[in-house]
């Protein structure tokens, strides 16, 4: 019990350049620098998280001051410089944590120290992490010292987020982009690992692992302690699966096959032993569209470098791609992400995934429906080209109207649709009619000509004649414009209609009120105190409907005044806006304000 544990992540950090895994471009780099003396005096680190930033900072900060570096730039790890360094009591590296050190303060600070040169060594290093924390204000403060730092001083900046940095900061530093450690390289890695620490562990194990971790190595290194710890010792396959809760392939391969033969009971059993087993919906969702992604992968030989598969299930893979037809992949990658997208908005998750799965069953079905001669059909795919496209309408034959015209020639209506217009002569002219009502036509009058049979019809009263008794036909009312004696009967009715609903204090308004017209289409409405403007605008939109109805006329307006005299004793409540209401209360219960601090709720001024 002596021998503190110490995580892996720490144990096994890399004390040199050579150690550090998969950034190869930018180790190369640093030691090239140092060994050609060409040293900058700002560097800006800058990539995902646990891929090795603050380590390449310690890394170099060791290194510059050791007093034995070797032929390739390394670090001797023998000197006392490095001895301190790797004991954590060297004077020469300064290390600040941007994220809870973010004030102009701190960087001032910082700043006092980097006058005073280093009693032992060359370099004084200062490392800055989360540099992107910082606030404004401290980065102004930090400029000119970053720009032109004494000869001894270097600094080293580190950040995930390299957007948010200042575009002055990011031109006086040195910039390194960390990229993501790949799945083979964490794999090595790992086996190094548990080599070292006589760890039994199957190499598809670690394949899970890092591809989990997703190119983080800190993520790996805390998973496999995780899981070292909860199998005592013996990593397998089966026992990594359960414990970062991944769901075997096995079971996606079986749900395809299922799908494919349109068995979707079998499907739905699956489904309910996958649930039962504790997964939910969303990462079965997600898990099953990532396999068919793969899929869609080994397709072409091509991009079959992308896939990212346990060792042993590749030849499974390609086997089941060939048999899988590229349109139904295609078809059910875009269902399952549409699935993915909703089903935080589904009340029924459970339901949600299964009318997924019904989709993905019938998928099939519903290509092979869509296939002509082998190839698959466009969707309103047309044979030739069109301008436009008719639509046939029902003749209506009526008796020929005769109308005289101005130069005494007739006229003759005929309601039928034709293909073409007729020819145009001075004695006939036959109007092709559009499937709209056309507008009234005058009625006969006495000095219209007489036939035989009676007066000669309208086209109005034929048709009321004919469809009658199917169709209502109105005449359009036209508008009316405002008069002081009709505004004064529709006001009337309208303060009756008040009274009815027992609002008393609003009908006693509106007989009080005064009315003058502007202009055909407004009036104002002057009323002697402000809550009678209150109780007028509370019905304005009832009163303009009231009003549009009875003049037949949707552009009339009105405008409320409040005539001048004596000062009217107005309620506070009606006096305060929301603002001036709160600090009303407030004044009188400081509680009501402590409770607003304290649950930071935002008021609606």
């Amino acid at each position: 019990m002596d021998n503190k544990f110490i995580v892996s992540a720490r144990k096994y950090r890399p004390q040199n350049f050579n150690t550090v895994v998969g950034q190869s471009h930018i180790t190369t780099t640093l030691k090239n620098a140092i060994r050609n003396n060409q040293l900058a005096h700002a560097f800006l680190f800058c990539g995902p998280r646990g891929v090795g930033k603050t380590t390449c900072a310690r890394i170099l900060a060791k290194t510059i001051n050791c007093t034995n570096q070797t032929p390739e730039g390394e670090a001797c790890n023998t000197c006392s410089s490095c001895l301190s360094f790797d004991a954590g009591t060297s004077l020469n590296i300064h290390e600040l944590d941007a994220a809870s050190n973010n004030s102009v303060d701190d960087i001032r600070s910082l700043v006092e120290q980097v006058r005073f040169a280093p009693q032992a060594g060359k370099y004084k290093v200062y490392i800055v992490d989360e540099v992107h924390m910082l606030s404004t204000s401290a980065f102004n403060a930090f400029l000119k010292t970053l720009e032109e730092p004494p000869s001894y001083a270097i600094f080293i900046l580190a950040t995930t987020e390299k957007h948010k940095i200042l575009p002055t900061i990011l031109s006086r530093c040195q910039i390194f982009d960390f990229k993501r450690i790949t799945n083979n390289d964490t794999v090595i890695h790992l086996q190094e690992i548990v080599d070292k620490e006589e760890i039994k562990a199957e190499k598809a194990a670690l394949q899970v692992i890092a591809q989990k971790s997703e190119g983080c190595m800190r993520d790996s290194l805390s998973i496999l302690d995780k899981i070292v710890s909860f199998t005592n010792g013996t990593v397998t396959y089966q026992n990594t699966l359960e414990h970062l809760n991944i769901l075997d392939e096995d079971y996606y391969f079986k749900m395809l096959d299922a799908m494919q033969l349109q068995d979707m009971a079998a499907a739905m059993l699956l489904f309910d032993e996958i649930n039962r087993k504790g997964f939910e919906g969303d990462l079965v969702i997600n898990g099953f569209a990532e396999f068919i992604r793969n899929l869609l992968v080994c397709k072409d030989p091509k991009s079959a470098a992308l896939l990212e598969v346990v060792e042993g299930q590749q030849e499974k893979y390609i086997s089941t791609a060939a048999n899988t037809g590229i349109s139904y992949l295609v078809s059910a990658l875009n269902i399952l992400n549409e699935a993915e997208i909703n089903f935080k908005m589904a009340r029924n998750k459970r339901l949600h995934v299964e009318l997924t799965l019904i989709k993905l069953n019938f998928l099939q079905q519903a290509i092979e429906l869509s296939l002509e001669n082998g190839t698959v059909v466009k969707k309103k795919r047309l044979d030739g080209p069109i301008a436009f496209r008719t639509k046939p309408l029902p003749s209506i034959q009526q008796k020929t109207a005769q109308l005289p015209t101005q130069n005494g020639a007739k006229l003759s209506i005929e309601h039928s649709v034709t293909p073409a217009p007729p020819s145009i002569t001075t004695q006939q002219t036959v109007l092709v009619t559009k499937p709209s009502i056309p507008k009234p036509i005058a009625s006969p009058t006495k000095s219209q000509p007489v036939t035989a049979n009676g007066p000669k019809k309208n086209l109005l009263t034929a048709l009321r004649e004919k469809y009658g008794d199917q169709y209502a036909i109105e005449e359009v009312k036209e508008a009316e414009v405002l008069t002081i004696e009709r505004l004064q009967q529709c006001w009337q009715a309208y303060t009756v209609l008040l009274e009815k609903q027992l609002k008393h204090s609003s009908a006693g308004t509106f007989k009080s009120a005064r009315l003058v017209i502007d202009n055909e289409l407004r009036f104002t409405v002057t009323v002697s105190a402000i809550t009678s403007q209150k109780f007028v605008e509370q019905e304005k939109m009832m009163l303009l409907d009231h009003l549009h109805k009875e003049f037949n006329n949707r552009a009339i307006g009105f405008d409320v005044l409040v005539e001048a005299g004596e000062q009217e004793d107005i309620p506070a409540h009606m006096r305060l806006n929301s603002k001036q209401k709160f600090e009303h209360i407030a004044e009188q219960y400081p509680l009501i304000k402590e409770l607003r601090d304290r649950l930071k709720l935002e008021i609606d001024y």
